[in-house]
């Protein structure tokens, strides 16, 4: 037995470990992914699965109604500060950037991301070039809708809630209004979907004037992280081995970007660290009106040792191309 599995095996000697979680399919998947983890690096350990029914999954309205992104995690932070869950399974780009962690509570572990790009799904696999003007296009992200209006100007859009295969049966309803939802693909991958017909948007396309348009991800697209109490040293330790520094480092920058910017729950921010060939580590930022007909772009390198500055690097840059007056903007 490994030093670590015995100390896990004397901290959850009397319980489990509780991994908490939402009770979506996705965050089941997910929450399950972690568990086969832990159980991977300690064989042996007692694991449980607690679901927890958080407000946002239930709210049919605008988030920002029921305090913004935040309302995904309010419910399991309760149970975390409480010590009725162990750890907490989170999608870091729920995680909003204006609301400090739960007191007594860190991130221990980021898993290694998973795509981060954005696809456009439809019924019969008509690309989105091919989409006839006036089609309604189902988004629940403003960042999303801000980004399509600048590529394709002529298609409308309506926000869409649910979890992902809610929206999909919405799709797929044969008396359905939508002729396309704009979701992330790692959500197709989790969940198995890779066969509904899909189009991968790149990160960056040219319009027919040559003009190069981004399909910006949000933060902390693709990287599900790990929460837990910090003074909880046995579980502190088990994320720690579970941690992927290439990743922790890019969500670093990312959300140092985001902190920067102070935005809010309905603020359309967009951002995507990542390491180049060469060694450096690349940081692209992007901040929309609510329509996307005016936005701020800035893209830095910075060395990989201090993803914090080359987030700062960013969001001061687009603070000063007036990020600020764009974010005030959509609180109205």
């Amino acid at each position: 037995m490994s030093a670590l599995t015995e100390i896990l095996h004397n901290r959850f000697a009397e319980t489990p470990l509780r991994i908490g979680t939402r009770t979506s399919t996705m965050a089941r998947t997910q929450a399950d992914h972690v568990a086969a983890l832990i159980a991977q690096l300690a064989p042996g350990v007692p694991i449980e699965i607690t679901p927890i029914q958080v407000t946002a999954d239930l709210w049919p309205g605008d988030l920002a109604e029921i305090g913004g992104k935040g309302a995904f995690s309010k419910e399991i932070d309760r149970a975390l500060t409480g010590g009725r869950i162990d750890i907490a399974v989170h999608c870091m780009k729920d995680v909003p950037g204006d609301v400090p962690l739960a007191e007594g509570t860190s991130f221990g572990a980021y898993l290694p991301r998973d795509d981060v790009h954005d696809v456009v799904v439809t019924r019969d696999g008509i690309p989105l070039a091919s989409l006839p003007a006036g089609s309604l296009i189902g988004t629940s992200s403003v960042r999303r809708r801000a980004q399509l209006s600048i590529h394709r100007p002529d298609l409308r859009t309506e926000r869409i809630r649910g979890n992902v295969d809610t929206r999909l049966a919405k799709l797929d309803d044969e008396n359905s209004k939508y002729a396309a939802l704009i979701l992330a693909r790692t959500s197709l991958i989790r969940l198995g979907l890779l066969e509904r017909h899909h189009e991968t948007l790149p990160l960056e396309f040219h319009t027919a004037d040559d003009n190069v348009v981004s399909m910006v991800p949000p933060i902390g697209a693709g990287v599900v992280g790990i929460q837990a109490r910090s003074s909880d040293t046995p579980t502190m330790r088990v994320l720690d081995e579970l941690n992927h520094p290439p990743t922790a480092r890019h969500i670093l920058a990312e959300r140092t970007m985001l902190h920067m910017l102070f935005g809010h729950c309905n603020s359309p921010i967009a951002g995507h660290a990542s390491t180049t060939p060469d060694g450096k580590m690349s940081l692209f930022g992007m901040v929309f009106n609510r329509d996307g007909s005016a936005f701020a772009r800035s893209h830095a390198w910075g060395d990989h040792s201090d993803p914090a500055t080359l987030g700062a690097r960013v969001a001061a840059d687009l603070l000063h191309q007036g990020a600020r007056n764009l974010i005030t903007a959509t609180r109205k």
